[in-house]
């Protein structure tokens, strides 16, 4: 199993400097990452860092909250594009989600899967640890209907993060076709195997350099 083809090399903590950007982007190449995926400011250095490279630039729509609305996240969407992302990690309205306005969920995903139509994979983040299981299926189901290439768990920000179950009901839910991203405290080389074993193909993760080389981490996940 080659780990780092299904990893995300990730960097979101809000004090990330220029040189811990351009640190991870050499980290991804020389490692072959999947990508780098970092806030939207540091896109335009990512896409520059990584190009001639087969790592992609990854982005974050609407994080961590997911709370803005689906004009805002559709015009982020688009300027990172421009700026060279070739994915797209966004946030979906939670809060929208537990209050059932599967309308307003569904044309949240929806913005952000047209502004990126054929330019970026879009990966819908569900927030695994704020919803019930009946949530799961239902925001999992809204993301397919749309058309997002995946579906992933967490922003690593929230109270918490990948479990092997909630990769096994979405896999589950969405069934073979679709992505299936596991975030938020993947640490381990141990532990980013169960994910895959349980339906994973893509995972995010800070600590990515410990799990292909199977160091024990303790750190933080972004």
């Amino acid at each position: 199993m080659k780990l780092e083809k299904y990893i995300d090399h990730t960097l979101l903590k809000p004090e990330a400097t220029e040189e811990q950007i351009r640190k991870v982007c050499e980290e991804a190449k020389k490692y072959k990452f999947a990508s780098v995926c970092v806030n939207s400011y540091y896109v335009p250095l990512v896409s520059k860092e990584l190009k001639g490279t087969d790592v992609k630039t990854c982005v974050v729509v609407g994080f961590p909250l997911g709370a803005t609305t689906k004009e805002v996240k559709a015009f982020e969407t688009k300027q990172a594009i421009e700026n060279g992302a070739n994915e797209v990690d966004m946030v979906i309205n939670i809060g929208a989600l537990k209050d059932k306005k599967y309308d307003v969920v569904k044309e949240d995903i929806k913005a952000v899967v047209e502004s990126a139509k054929n330019k970026a994979l879009v990966k819908v983040i569900i927030e695994t640890c704020l919803l019930t299981e009946e949530e799961k299926i239902k925001a999992c189901e809204l993301s397919k209907e749309v058309g997002a290439d995946f579906v992933k768990t967490s922003t690593g920000f929230s109270t918490g993060g990948a479990t092997v179950e909630d990769i096994k009901l979405m896999r589950e839910t969405v069934g073979p076709e679709m992505g299936v991203k596991a975030s938020g405290g993947v640490r381990t080389k141990e532990f980013a195997e169960k994910v895959i074993n349980a339906g994973a193909n893509r995972i995010g993760a800070s600590s990515s350099i410990a799990i292909v080389e199977g160091i024990k981490n303790s750190s933080s996940d972004y």
